[in-house]
């Protein structure tokens, strides 16, 4: 039987919480709440913290939080919980499920062993790109990127490809939701100026990133197409800015960068 502690702040209690539509499982979207709870900053949480960061009572936390434990997917230690490898499953699904990431591996490879350079794949997710496959050759941002990682995609040589991939509407769209903030001095903010930026990138083919995401930062990219000429992703070089200059990243390391992509796409046409 539902009790007081099972509405959530703010629902008054008898009335019917509002849903997207009928197909909307709210119970699974507050058991991916409690999962996101977790991050970095925060591995191990309390029950209290965990249905603070996820915005659930108590009661319905715990419930959820004991799913998952007796599914392994959480571990409990003391009043402690933390997620276990197992989640690990979920997001591996998405790569396993798209096979064509696996042959790409060896032409990133020899891509980056090429050049001396980090390389890296990612996708469009609302406003961020989140990497899907990365080769480090060696560490040059201070942020630690694998795969899962996001960076905001209006500054980030693989972002604006991605954008590029997009129509007006919706590149509009996305733009409006970003937090459109300097991340250096260099970096681009304005919603204007950004889309004249894609709209170069849209017709030459390519993006480069100059010290806009990240100090000493900069990169070059190119998209991933599927059989309809759709951009599904981006593959991007990035390098130290204090080694190779920017207009030095688009010399020597845009041809093998995109015909690493055209080797790529041609793949991915061939299983879509």
């Amino acid at each position: 039987m539902a009790t007081e502690a099972d509405h959530e702040p703010g629902t008054p209690q008898g009335a019917a919480t509002e849903k997207p539509s009928d197909s909307y499982v709210q119970s699974f979207a507050r058991g991916l709440s409690v999962i996101r709870a977790f991050n970095a900053q925060h591995p191990a949480q309390t029950l209290t913290e965990i249905a603070q960061a996820s915005g659930l009572t108590r009661a319905g936390a715990r419930r959820i939080l004991l799913t998952l434990v007796g599914l392994g997917y959480v571990q409990a230690d003391g009043r402690l919980f933390r997620l276990t490898p197992k989640i690990l499953d979920l997001g591996f699904a998405y790569l396993t499920s798209m096979p064509f990431w696996n042959l790409a591996e060896p032409i990133m490879e020899a891509l980056s062993q090429s050049v001396h350079e980090s390389c890296s794949i990612s996708v469009l997710d609302g406003t961020e790109v989140v990497y899907v496959l990365r080769v480090p050759a060696r560490k040059i941002m201070t942020i630690n990127l694998s795969i899962g990682s996001r960076l905001p995609a209006y500054c980030s040589s693989m972002g604006r490809v991605l954008l590029a991939g997009l129509d007006e509407t919706e590149l509009d769209r996305v733009l409006r939701a970003s937090d459109l903030r300097p991340r250096t001095s260099r970096t681009v903010t304005d919603i204007g100026e950004l889309k004249t930026l894609i709209a170069a990138i849209r017709a030459r083919g390519w993006a480069q990133n100059d010290q806009e995401l990240e100090e000493g930062l900069v990169s070059v990219a190119a998209p991933i197409r599927s059989r309809s000429g759709q951009v599904i992703a981006a593959i991007n070089i990035s390098g130290q800015a204090n080694r190779t200059s920017a207009q030095e990243m688009v010399e020597r390391f845009l041809p093998p960068l995109l015909e690493a992509s055209e080797k790529i796409s041609g793949l991915v046409q061939l299983r879509t």
